[in-house]
Parts: structure tokens; sequence; C-alpha cells
């Protein structure tokens, strides 16, 4: 579905735009295992900006990383177990490519060695997509990436955002033992302190021990941040769910997800794999307590797929796209006007399973 253009959506400046497919690829005109492989096998649109709602870019970096490399071929790695990529959201009632214009925007350029230089190229692509309106989502690529999204989207909207950082570490470590002070661990101490997140609307979502030292959330707790352990999902979920919808109460909102907030169980490939994590079913809950929040742009990071022969961290990047996308479909339908046509005994929205 083409969604006409309006004049809120054009930038100042308006860049080079192509005209996108209306939706991903069919199975049924294409086998899903051959062709092109893209992010939930939409069209691909690298060159300028295609009028969308959203536009998913790899960003594939590992150069922050301090333990096990390889979260550079994550984007290649989610492109690929996108073959299985469906767009209806059962838990939701929502075909999310019936609601939003997605398109997959390519790999973001930059130098595989330098930080600063790659979190530039990012932020970079994260405000010139802003500007447009739409929401840009990142496939990493190891947490830094967070970095430079959040950049980019200062960049554009001249403000701070909220932030729902879900992931199995608190990443406000202090410089690296080599002298690094910018480095996947300390991505949140730096976007703190750069005044890209507002402290009273930022939640770390996932995380759990052992710790280095006893002080290691202090810099969390010291700013405020709401933070909720492995331990509080597990034991009460229904609660936790309802700090994520009161969450997305307090305005824009960017959603980054590590996949190690996972149990290794359930995604192996990872740079610092935790035991003693989420499931993906419970991390699915908590995506769709979502469903009503302004999200400003999301991230899925530190997919490493060397680590995972069986390919199912891959996979596990896939359904965070779905539950994302289908998040933000679900907002979209409920804001959209009620059409006119007498109402029918049958229900507009889908039966809802999650908490």
């Amino acid at each position: 579905m083409t969604r006409p253009k309006t004049p809120a959506r054009a930038p100042k400046t308006p860049p080079r735009r192509s005209q996108p497919s209306p939706g991903p690829t069919l199975s049924g005109s294409q086998p899903r295992f051959s062709g092109i492989s893209s992010f939930l096998r939409l069209p691909v649109h690298d060159q300028g900006l295609p009028p969308v709602d959203v536009l998913l870019c790899g960003a594939p970096f590992d150069g922050g990383t301090l333990f096990r490399p390889g979260a550079r071929f994550g984007p290649r790695a989610v492109r690929e177990a996108s073959a299985l990529a469906r767009s209806y959201s059962q838990a939701l009632g929502v075909d999310v490519f019936a609601e939003l214009t997605v398109a997959d925007g390519g790999d973001v350029g930059g130098s595989p060695h330098d930080v600063e230089r790659a979190l530039d190229a990012i932020a970079a692509r994260s405000a010139v997509i802003a500007e447009t309106g739409a929401i840009c989502g990142f496939v990493g690529g190891d947490q830094t990436v967070t970095l430079g999204a959040l950049r980019g989207l200062k960049r554009a909207k001249h403000k701070s955002v909220g932030l729902l950082h879900i992931d199995s570490h608190i990443n406000a470590s202090p410089a690296a033992d080599d002298g690094r002070d910018l480095h996947h661990g300390s991505v949140i101490r730096h976007a703190a302190r750069e005044g890209l997140i507002r402290a009273d609307a930022t939640m770390q979502l996932g995380v759990r021990g052992p710790y280095s030292t006893a002080d290691d959330l202090a810099f969390a707790l010291g700013r405020g941040f709401e933070v909720v352990s492995t331990d509080d999902v597990r034991w009460d979920l229904h609660a936790v769910v309802s700090q994520v919808r009161r969450l997305a109460e307090k305005g824009p909102l960017y959603v980054s997800v590590d996949v190690s907030v996972l149990d290794p169980a359930y995604a192996p490939g990872t740079g610092f794999p935790v035991p003693g994590g989420l499931s993906t079913w419970e991390l699915q809950q908590i995506l769709r307590a979502l469903v009503g929040a302004e999200i400003a742009g999301f991230d899925v990071v530190e997919i490493a797929p060397a680590y995972d022969p069986s390919g199912i961290t891959g996979i596990v990047g896939v359904t965070i796209l779905q539950e994302l996308l289908a998040a933000l479909a679900d907002t979209r339908r409920s804001i959209r006007p009620a059409k006119s046509s007498p109402p029918t005994s049958s229900s507009r929205r889908g039966k809802r399973v999650s908490p």
C-alpha cells in the first residue's frame, strides 16, 4: 500500500526519493529460499530516501566491543533469517504492512575501526531519516550503534527522548583497561551525559548479574533510571508489562534491544552471553506492551552469528523487528479515524493474547 505523502513528512530540503514497492515479497510469487536477502523480505532502497513510515538500516559495526567480536555480521544474519518473516501479528490482530510502509534502507557505511567516525555515519543517517518524519530502525552491530542513533535523533528533533533499554547489562561502565572511554559497555553513560535521553523516562530492563562490583548499578540508580531486573520479569511479568506501558505514556521513546537480554539457550549468538535470561516469549510480551507508544526509533544489537551455528539468534532478530513493527502498526490503526460506515458485529481489533 502506498501511503499518500503529506506536508508534515516533507523535509525542508527534499532528498531524492524513489517509490518503494507496496510490501514484502510474497512467498507465492517467489520461494522463500530464493531471491536477494533483505530485512523482512522488504524492497531495498539504499540510494536516497523512499517515502516510508519506517526505514530499516543495517549498522555492521562492532569496533566498540570489548569481548567477542562478530556483531558486524548481525545485519547479514537477520536478512538471511528474514526468509521466515511474515506480516500478520496473531497476538495483536494486525497486518503490519497493511498499516505501515516499510523498506530496507541498506547498510550505513563508516570505518570498521574508528568508533567516532562510525557513530558519525550512523548519526547522520538517523538524523536525515528523522527529519522526514519517518522512523529509523537499526540492526547492529554492537551497542555503540545506539549512541549514534540517539545523537542523530537529538540533532533532528532538538530534544532528548525517553529510552527503553532491554539488555542484560547496564552499559554505564567506566573507561576500558586500555583507556578507551567509548565502547559498547559505556553507551548509556555517554547518552545520559550528552543529554540524549530523559532520566525521568529511562528504563533498563532485563539486567542481571553477576556484576564486577557492588557499585555496577550506581550510575543508573543515581540518575534516577528505572531498573527492572531479570528476576523482576520472571517473578511478575504482568507487573513489568504495566511498568512499560506507564513508561510509554511519558512521551517519545527510543527502544534498544540487546539480544543478550535473552538466555543463551534462546540467543547464543551474541558477544557477551549471560545465563539466566529471559525467554523469547517473555520478550515478545514486553514489546507488545509498546502499543500506543510514540516510538521515535529503535534498534536490535549485539547479534554475532559466528557463535550460533544453528542460526536461531538471527531468527530472534527477525522476531524482534516483527514485534516492534506490529506495535507501531497497531498504534497507527488505533489512532486512525473510524470509518463512517454502520457498525458491524465483528470486532475491528484482533483478540489479544499478551498480558
